[in-house]
């Protein structure tokens, strides 16, 4: 049989409090510097600046209540792939028995790139304390609509839209234009690969023919976009614009796009047909 622990010792037993646990904790996204969190489901867009700080519970102090954590943030789209650059600092400091309830904050800024999917994101944020060796970490949600453009696995125009103006909002339900007539159009290419730093190389180049399928004209030099970025660029959006001749004869014509991919060496070409009243 067993021997009784004393009375004294059973009952400083039961008293102790077991030390809390490293813990992240009030997250708060705002779309403002110390402003308001969100509501659920409320949804970002591209581009936008994500403003959030949230505090760390559950630290450890020495005999001389020194605070040594160190912590992380980290935005993730829907696949796992990292938006941006990490961004990790630590907290250094002493902390006064009469400020047991302080605890250490993060806050920090994250950009949404510009042209990112809709979908459900996430920060994730991870903190140690030095000295306890102890980690937590949160992972924190939030929503984003941006554009949809249809991703491929090779290259692609997609969202063509013939339009009357370079600011209308609504593409023409019928291209129909007049001799002399501005003709714009918009669309967005997909589909391209992705070198070193995530650069890519894309040009395109527009020609119209005739009713007959003759080439009436041709952009006389491509035009190119390029770039590196940390995230992906999941596509170009394009634009451009020409004045029909006033002697153009009714018919109906065709925008032929071609699309060039310097990194991935693709080509693709998309025939756009539209009539001349």
């Amino acid at each position: 049989m067993r021997p009784l622990l004393p009375a004294l010792l059973i009952t400083a037993l039961a008293g102790a409090a077991t030390p809390p646990g490293l813990e992240i904790v009030r997250p708060v996204i705002a779309q403002s510097e110390d402003g308001i969190r969100v509501p659920s489901g409320f949804e970002h867009v591209p581009g936008e600046t994500l403003f959030f700080s949230c505090r760390i519970a559950g630290y450890s102090k020495t005999a001389e209540d020194k605070v040594h954590v160190t912590y992380s943030v980290q935005a993730f789209d829907p696949k796992g792939i990292p938006l941006t650059e990490i961004y990790q600092n630590e907290l250094i400091t002493d902390v006064a028995p009469q400020d047991k309830e302080w605890m250490p904050k993060i806050a920090t800024q994250v950009l949404i790139p510009p042209l990112v999917a809709s979908g459900s994101y996430k920060l994730m944020v991870k903190a140690q304390d030095v000295f306890a060796k102890t980690n937590a970490e949160l992972a924190v949600p939030f929503e984003v609509r941006g554009r949809e453009v249809e991703p491929s696995p090779t290259l692609v125009i997609r969202n063509f839209q013939f339009l009357r103006a370079e600011d209308d909002s609504h593409p023409l339900e019928k291209p129909a234009f007049k001799p002399g007539d501005p003709l714009w159009v918009k669309f967005d290419i997909t589909g391209f690969r992705y070198g070193d730093k995530n650069h890519n190389e894309v040009s395109y180049q527009a020609g119209l023919l005739s009713p007959t399928g003759k080439v009436l004209w041709t952009q006389p030099e491509p035009a190119v976009e390029s770039s590196d970025s940390f995230y992906p660029k999941r596509y170009v959006a394009a634009q451009m614009g020409l004045n029909l001749l006033p002697t153009t004869r009714p018919g109906e014509y065709t925008m032929l796009l071609t699309v060039k991919d310097a990194v991935g060496g693709q080509t693709y070409e998309g025939k756009y047909r539209f009539t001349v009243e």
